[in-house]
């Protein structure tokens, strides 16, 4: 029933995304820049173990193109509300939590998609990195797209305007890019800096995916942004699981 329910409403959503292509292709405008006029600037810098500039910056961007894609997910959820549709979804008998998956799922297949668009356009641009890389790549962006998209729709039903929505997500988004080290690695800053963003669970993340593009598969930052990764993606969709069933009831 759950899985039934689930791909209903996964077609529903991704029908509706496949009829806007402007929506598909915007997503990935912002990392697409970085990669075209900001990637450039970093040949030739110091960049330590990671490897050359684009295995340095392809793995931060597809990071980027999840934190950003994922955590305004909600906005829809908001607008929806408003409509009406959202109330008119739980009248039915569609599982409370398939409501929440299959919206995740339509959130996770844009970002993956979306993902291996930016990867081509890097390798034409001159990034090399193993297809095994690259495919555990896309797995940690599955992952985070599912943790953060669940949080924003969770987050979603609990506000009522975009106005509460869109400081709140921002407040959470811009100290995770700055501390995650997502353009440059956060070890060439000072000391200070670089201990306080092992706080910031997507530091390890991001050390994960760009020890991944160079082919570093078993490393202490592999083992602990895989952990985190899963556990931040356990967290989420069980925080979006309670706040849409008691929304629900």
């Amino acid at each position: 029933m759950l899985l039934h329910d689930t791909a209903l409403i996964f077609g529903r959503y991704a029908r509706q995304t496949l009829r806007s292509r402007f929506h598909i292709l915007i997503g990935i405008l912002t990392p697409l820049l970085y990669l075209l006029f900001f990637g450039p600037l970093l040949t030739g810098l110091p960049l330590g173990s990671r490897g050359d500039s684009w295995q340095v910056l392809v793995p931060g961007l597809l990071l980027q193109l999840s934190l950003f894609g994922a955590s305004f997910a909600g906005f829809g959820a908001i607008v929806e509300q408003g409509q009406g549709v959202v109330e008119r979804m739980r009248v039915t008998p569609v599982s409370r939590l398939a409501l929440l998956l299959g919206r995740v799922l339509r959130d996770t297949a844009l970002a993956v998609f979306q993902a291996v668009l930016l990867v081509l356009v890097a390798l034409a641009m001159g990034l090399r990195a193993p297809l095994a890389g690259v495919l555990i790549g896309l797995v940690f962006v599955a992952l985070l797209v599912v943790s953060l998209a669940s949080l924003s729709y969770a987050l979603a039903l609990k506000v009522s305007t975009p106005h509460e929505f869109g400081p709140a997500v921002n407040a959470f988004v811009m100290p995770s890019m700055l501390l995650s080290g997502l353009m440059l690695p956060m070890t060439l800053g000072p000391d200070w800096l670089d201990g306080l963003s092992h706080a910031v669970p997507f530091r390890h993340l991001v050390d994960a995916v760009r020890d991944a593009y160079v082919g570093e598969y078993t490393s202490a930052s592999m083992l602990y942004g895989g952990i985190v990764a899963v556990a931040f993606a356990a967290l989420g969709v069980t925080v979006g699981t309670r706040v849409v069933r008691t929304a629900s009831a």
